[in-house]
Protein backbone atom coordinates (compact mmCIF):
# COMPACT_ATOMS: atom_id res chain seq x y z
CA UNK A 1 0.00 0.00 0.00
CA UNK A 2 1.61 3.54 -1.32
CA UNK A 3 1.07 5.94 1.58
CA UNK A 4 1.61 9.39 -0.65
CA UNK A 5 0.10 8.12 -4.04
CA UNK A 6 0.09 11.12 -5.93
CA UNK A 7 1.14 13.23 -3.61
CA UNK A 8 3.01 16.49 -4.18
CA UNK A 9 6.05 17.14 -1.48
CA UNK A 10 8.72 19.25 -0.63
CA UNK A 11 11.97 18.50 1.01
CA UNK A 12 14.80 20.92 1.87
CA UNK A 13 18.08 20.08 2.21
CA UNK A 14 17.62 16.38 0.67
CA UNK A 15 20.90 16.01 -1.52
CA UNK A 16 22.29 13.58 1.75
CA UNK A 17 21.31 12.17 4.86
CA UNK A 18 18.13 12.45 6.47
CA UNK A 19 16.64 14.12 3.75
CA UNK A 20 17.65 12.06 1.22
CA UNK A 21 16.46 9.05 2.88
CA UNK A 22 13.01 10.76 3.82
CA UNK A 23 13.02 11.65 0.00
CA UNK A 24 13.14 7.77 -1.09
CA UNK A 25 10.72 6.77 1.53
CA UNK A 26 8.17 9.31 -0.22
CA UNK A 27 8.84 8.29 -3.88
CA UNK A 28 8.77 4.74 -2.73
CA UNK A 29 4.97 5.46 -1.68
CA UNK A 30 3.93 7.14 -4.59
CA UNK A 31 4.79 10.86 -3.86
CA UNK A 32 6.24 13.23 -6.68
CA UNK A 33 8.86 15.30 -4.75
CA UNK A 34 10.37 18.26 -5.33
CA UNK A 35 14.00 19.11 -3.17
CA UNK A 36 16.64 21.41 -2.68
CA UNK A 37 20.46 21.52 -2.23
CA UNK A 38 22.45 24.67 -1.59
CA UNK A 39 26.27 24.07 -2.12
CA UNK A 40 27.81 23.29 -5.64
CA UNK A 41 29.81 20.03 -3.69
CA UNK A 42 26.44 18.72 -3.65
CA UNK A 43 25.09 19.43 -6.97
CA UNK A 44 26.01 15.52 -8.42
CA UNK A 45 25.09 13.78 -5.73
CA UNK A 46 21.32 15.76 -5.78
CA UNK A 47 21.34 14.99 -9.53
CA UNK A 48 21.96 11.60 -8.71
CA UNK A 49 19.00 11.49 -6.48
CA UNK A 50 16.29 13.12 -9.10
CA UNK A 51 17.21 9.99 -10.73
CA UNK A 52 16.94 7.58 -8.17
CA UNK A 53 13.90 8.86 -7.41
CA UNK A 54 12.82 9.06 -10.93
CA UNK A 55 13.39 5.52 -11.11
CA UNK A 56 10.87 4.86 -8.36
CA UNK A 57 8.27 5.88 -10.73
CA UNK A 58 7.41 9.19 -9.86
CA UNK A 59 7.97 12.81 -11.00
CA UNK A 60 10.97 14.71 -9.32
CA UNK A 61 13.33 17.80 -9.79
CA UNK A 62 16.22 19.02 -7.83
CA UNK A 63 16.54 22.61 -7.15
CA UNK A 64 19.61 24.56 -6.10
CA UNK A 65 18.11 27.46 -3.36
CA UNK A 66 19.09 28.56 -0.24
CA UNK A 67 16.46 27.76 2.83
CA UNK A 68 18.21 30.63 5.01
CA UNK A 69 17.28 33.11 2.62
CA UNK A 70 13.51 34.51 1.86
CA UNK A 71 13.85 35.44 -1.36
CA UNK A 72 15.11 31.64 -2.63
CA UNK A 73 12.88 30.23 -0.93
CA UNK A 74 9.68 32.49 -2.53
CA UNK A 75 11.12 31.66 -5.70
CA UNK A 76 11.28 27.82 -5.15
CA UNK A 77 8.17 27.72 -4.08
CA UNK A 78 6.96 29.50 -7.34
CA UNK A 79 9.10 27.39 -9.49
CA UNK A 80 7.54 24.17 -7.33
CA UNK A 81 3.80 25.20 -7.94
CA UNK A 82 4.67 25.81 -11.93
CA UNK A 83 6.19 22.39 -12.01
CA UNK A 84 4.31 20.17 -10.19
CA UNK A 85 0.71 22.36 -9.39
CA UNK A 86 0.55 22.61 -5.37
CA UNK A 87 2.33 21.54 -2.03
CA UNK A 88 0.95 18.56 -0.05
CA UNK A 89 3.57 18.05 1.82
CA UNK A 90 6.10 19.98 3.09
CA UNK A 91 9.89 18.74 4.90
CA UNK A 92 11.80 21.48 6.44
CA UNK A 93 15.09 19.69 7.07
CA UNK A 94 17.86 21.90 5.91
CA UNK A 95 20.37 22.27 8.75
CA UNK A 96 23.94 23.20 10.05
CA UNK A 97 25.82 22.91 13.13
CA UNK A 98 28.79 25.50 13.83
CA UNK A 99 29.60 23.98 18.02
CA UNK A 100 31.53 26.23 20.11
CA UNK A 101 31.79 27.15 23.39
CA UNK A 102 29.72 29.82 24.22
CA UNK A 103 32.91 32.07 25.24
CA UNK A 104 34.21 31.06 21.45
CA UNK A 105 31.17 31.66 19.62
CA UNK A 106 30.89 34.52 16.92
CA UNK A 107 27.87 36.17 16.42
CA UNK A 108 28.90 35.43 12.51
CA UNK A 109 28.61 31.34 13.83
CA UNK A 110 25.58 32.13 15.95
CA UNK A 111 23.77 34.47 12.78
CA UNK A 112 24.79 31.36 10.20
CA UNK A 113 23.27 28.46 12.61
CA UNK A 114 19.63 30.61 13.67
CA UNK A 115 19.48 31.67 9.60
CA UNK A 116 20.09 28.50 8.09
CA UNK A 117 17.84 25.96 10.53
CA UNK A 118 15.18 28.18 11.87
CA UNK A 119 14.65 31.24 9.70
CA UNK A 120 14.57 28.88 6.82
CA UNK A 121 11.59 27.05 8.67
CA UNK A 122 10.05 30.15 9.14
CA UNK A 123 10.61 31.15 5.59
CA UNK A 124 9.84 27.67 3.72
CA UNK A 125 5.84 27.49 5.86
CA UNK A 126 5.37 31.03 4.75
CA UNK A 127 6.03 29.87 1.30
CA UNK A 128 3.65 26.67 1.41
CA UNK A 129 0.97 27.34 3.81
CA UNK A 130 -0.66 29.27 0.68
CA UNK A 131 -1.37 26.80 -1.62
CA UNK A 132 -2.52 24.34 1.51
CA UNK A 133 -4.84 26.45 2.42
CA UNK A 134 -6.52 27.23 -0.76
CA UNK A 135 -6.62 22.96 -0.65
CA UNK A 136 -7.53 22.74 3.07
CA UNK A 137 -5.17 20.37 3.42
CA UNK A 138 -1.43 19.93 4.37
CA UNK A 139 1.68 18.47 6.37
CA UNK A 140 3.93 20.62 7.46
CA UNK A 141 7.10 18.60 8.71
CA UNK A 142 10.12 20.64 10.95
CA UNK A 143 13.23 18.61 11.69
CA UNK A 144 13.90 19.89 15.11
CA UNK A 145 16.50 17.72 17.54
CA UNK A 146 16.49 16.37 20.97
CA UNK A 147 19.58 18.66 21.80
CA UNK A 148 16.52 21.60 20.85
CA UNK A 149 14.81 19.32 24.25
CA UNK A 150 18.30 18.84 26.38
CA UNK A 151 20.61 21.47 25.00
CA UNK A 152 24.50 20.67 24.98
CA UNK A 153 27.43 22.10 25.68
CA UNK A 154 28.91 23.45 22.97
CA UNK A 155 26.32 23.39 20.94
CA UNK A 156 23.77 27.31 22.04
CA UNK A 157 23.23 28.00 18.68
CA UNK A 158 22.32 24.92 17.49
CA UNK A 159 19.80 23.71 21.00
CA UNK A 160 18.12 27.31 20.65
CA UNK A 161 17.53 26.96 16.93
CA UNK A 162 16.29 23.38 17.36
CA UNK A 163 14.38 25.02 20.53
CA UNK A 164 12.76 27.95 18.44
CA UNK A 165 11.44 25.16 15.77
CA UNK A 166 9.84 23.56 18.38
CA UNK A 167 7.71 26.84 19.53
CA UNK A 168 6.99 27.55 16.39
CA UNK A 169 5.60 24.42 14.97
CA UNK A 170 3.20 24.53 18.06
CA UNK A 171 1.99 28.07 16.96
CA UNK A 172 1.44 27.13 13.47
CA UNK A 173 -0.24 24.12 14.53
CA UNK A 174 -2.97 26.24 16.75
CA UNK A 175 -2.82 28.58 13.60
CA UNK A 176 -3.55 26.27 10.58
CA UNK A 177 -5.71 23.79 12.14
CA UNK A 178 -8.80 25.00 11.68
CA UNK A 179 -8.18 24.64 7.81
CA UNK A 180 -6.98 20.60 8.00
CA UNK A 181 -3.44 21.71 7.95
CA UNK A 182 -0.89 20.07 10.25
CA UNK A 183 2.46 21.12 11.74
CA UNK A 184 4.90 18.55 13.26
CA UNK A 185 8.17 18.61 14.40
CA UNK A 186 10.68 15.28 14.57
CA UNK A 187 13.37 15.22 17.07
CA UNK A 188 16.34 13.55 15.90
CA UNK A 189 18.53 12.29 18.63
CA UNK A 190 22.36 11.15 17.36
CA UNK A 191 21.47 9.76 13.39
CA UNK A 192 24.37 8.26 11.11
CA UNK A 193 25.19 10.33 8.47
CA UNK A 194 27.72 12.26 6.83
CA UNK A 195 27.57 14.99 9.63
CA UNK A 196 27.99 12.94 12.14
CA UNK A 197 30.53 10.16 11.12
CA UNK A 198 33.35 11.40 13.72
CA UNK A 199 30.86 9.90 16.16
CA UNK A 200 30.42 5.94 14.73
CA UNK A 201 34.20 4.63 16.09
CA UNK A 202 35.73 4.48 19.08
CA UNK A 203 35.74 5.15 22.86
CA UNK A 204 34.11 7.94 22.27
CA UNK A 205 31.20 6.11 19.38
CA UNK A 206 31.15 3.53 22.86
CA UNK A 207 30.22 6.79 25.38
CA UNK A 208 27.32 7.86 23.16
CA UNK A 209 25.62 4.90 23.10
CA UNK A 210 25.83 4.07 26.73
CA UNK A 211 23.37 6.80 27.44
CA UNK A 212 21.07 5.87 24.99
CA UNK A 213 18.42 3.17 26.30
CA UNK A 214 18.34 1.31 22.54
CA UNK A 215 22.16 1.12 22.65
CA UNK A 216 22.88 2.18 19.09
CA UNK A 217 22.52 5.29 16.62
CA UNK A 218 19.70 5.55 14.39
CA UNK A 219 19.60 5.33 10.59
CA UNK A 220 17.93 8.01 8.19
CA UNK A 221 15.31 5.54 7.86
CA UNK A 222 14.24 5.35 11.12
CA UNK A 223 13.64 9.40 10.65
CA UNK A 224 12.15 8.68 6.87
CA UNK A 225 9.68 6.66 8.68
CA UNK A 226 8.31 8.43 11.10
CA UNK A 227 8.34 11.76 8.58
CA UNK A 228 5.98 8.94 6.22
CA UNK A 229 3.39 8.64 8.88
CA UNK A 230 3.50 12.26 10.01
CA UNK A 231 3.08 13.31 6.12
CA UNK A 232 0.19 9.98 5.75
CA UNK A 233 -3.00 10.10 6.92
CA UNK A 234 -2.29 7.62 9.01
CA UNK A 235 -1.81 10.60 11.71
CA UNK A 236 -4.69 12.59 10.42
CA UNK A 237 -5.84 13.50 13.74
CA UNK A 238 -1.73 14.83 15.04
CA UNK A 239 -0.75 18.32 15.06
CA UNK A 240 1.63 20.70 17.15
CA UNK A 241 3.59 17.11 18.41
CA UNK A 242 7.45 16.62 19.05
CA UNK A 243 8.11 13.06 18.07
CA UNK A 244 11.69 12.34 19.51
CA UNK A 245 13.47 9.44 17.58
CA UNK A 246 16.56 9.26 19.88
CA UNK A 247 16.57 5.78 21.15
CA UNK A 248 15.29 7.25 24.38
CA UNK A 249 18.55 9.50 24.85
CA UNK A 250 15.96 12.33 26.09
CA UNK A 251 14.42 10.23 29.04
Amino acid sequence: MKLLEGKIAIVTGAARGIGEGIALKFAEHGANIAFTYVSDSSEEKAVLLEQKLTSLGVKAKTYKSNAGDFSQCELFVNNVLKEFGTVDICVNNAGISKDNLLLRLTPEQWDDVIKTNLNSVFYMTKQVIRPMMKAKSGSIINMSSVIGEMGNAGQSSYAASKAGIIGFTKSVAKELGSRNIRCNAIAPGFVETDMTSYLKDGAGAEKYKADIPLGKFASTEDIANVSLFLASGLSSYITGQVISVCGGLNI
